[in-house]
């Protein structure tokens, strides 16, 4: 069972971003959050290369933009406390773990653009 869902590990975190998003918005309907899972899905069931190749760099384009927003947003905290810690911390887990896995997305779809 690991075996098999160790090659769509990003994509899986991806469409969890993706879910969470969607319970965030308190929006049954959201079209944004009900194509991205259609794109999601069907990348896992498809494995087609140019579409991994432009998700990857979708996600990793976006996280670098956020990267800066979260640098905005913790330029506005006057003092160190408990908030500005706990965005800190959740800010670069979060970030950082999409970067890693938008750039092993990227490479895996390269190899497989490769042969």
């Amino acid at each position: 069972m690991l075996k098999k869902i160790k090659p769509h590990i990003s994509e899986l975190f991806l469409i969890a971003s993706v879910i969470y998003y969607w319970v965030l918005t308190a929006n049954l309907l959201n079209p944004f959050a009900i194509g991205l899972l259609a794109v999601l899905a069907y990348q896992i069931v498809n494995k087609k290369a140019t579409l991994g190749l432009i998700i990857s760099i979708t996600v990793i384009a976006l996280t670098l933009f956020l990267v800066l927003a979260l640098f905005s947003e913790l330029s506005e905290f006057e003092v160190a406390n408990q908030n500005y810690t706990n965005l800190l911390i959740f800010g670069i887990l979060y970030l950082g773990t999409n970067l890693v896995l938008g750039g092993t997305m990227l490479v895996k779809y390269l190899k497989q653009k490769m042969i």
